[in-house]
């Protein structure tokens, strides 16, 4: 895909990071970034970007090193578990036993809070058993259904969020593109923003996969 400009990018960029508070961090998912595209990430300042597929993560950390902060955001397969730890400071998608066991940074419990097949991570319930077990996990995550309205996501945000109170976490990655103001409003300390940010033209439909 083709980006905005750098200047583009350093606008909206500045304002969602205003808009969330500097108590947010603002993850910018590159899954549709290419690796010759990122130079104008690093350009337009941007910190912290999200990778969904641990061969893409190398490749761009292999090029780009230091100039970014990684985190996965992606679905954790086990056999992947291995470079996620060498590369990212954080891993926002820790869904099943057999990659918690692996994970040796830290990581976001991902929750399925509506038990939909579709969507991967744990059920409410099992929230308490993982945080016992796994002294890595500082957190939670969650993906709500797709909607056009983000304000149809502020229950599972706030359900979140009263789930990491419960369990004594701290940090909370919910809120993407479509969503990212009630994330914020709702207690995310992480929203992982991507078209909102790099699409040419601005913004971004509910729906799209560009995060």
């Amino acid at each position: 895909m083709s980006l905005a400009s750098p200047q583009e990018i350093a606008a909206r960029y500045a304002q969602v990071r205003a808009e969330v508070g500097a108590g947010v961090t603002v993850v910018v998912a590159t899954k549709y970034v290419t690796v010759d595209e990122l130079a104008g990430l690093a350009e337009a300042g941007v910190e912290v970007v999200g990778e969904n597929r641990a061969q893409d993560l190398e490749r761009k950390h292999e090029r780009y090193g230091d100039t970014f902060r990684w985190h996965f955001i992606g679905h954790l397969q086990s056999n992947k578990v291995k470079v996620v730890n060498r590369l990212c400071e954080l891993v926002h998608s820790v869904g099943s036993e057999s990659a918690a066991r692996r994970v040796e940074i830290p990581a976001l419990l991902e929750v399925n809070l509506t038990g939909e097949a579709s969507k991967s991570g744990v059920g409410p319930e099992e929230v308490g058993p993982y945080v016992a077990r796994f002294p890595l996990i500082r957190g939670l995550m969650t993906m709500p259904p797709l909607t056009s309205d983000p304000e149809e996501s502020r229950s599972s945000f706030r359900r979140l969020r009263e789930l990491a109170r419960e369990h004594g976490l701290h940090e909370l990655s919910m809120g993407t593109s479509q969503d990212y103001r009630v994330a914020a409003e709702e207690g995310a300390t992480l929203v992982r923003v991507g078209a909102t940010i790099f699409a040419p033209g601005g913004g971004v439909e509910a729906g799209s996969p560009l995060v």
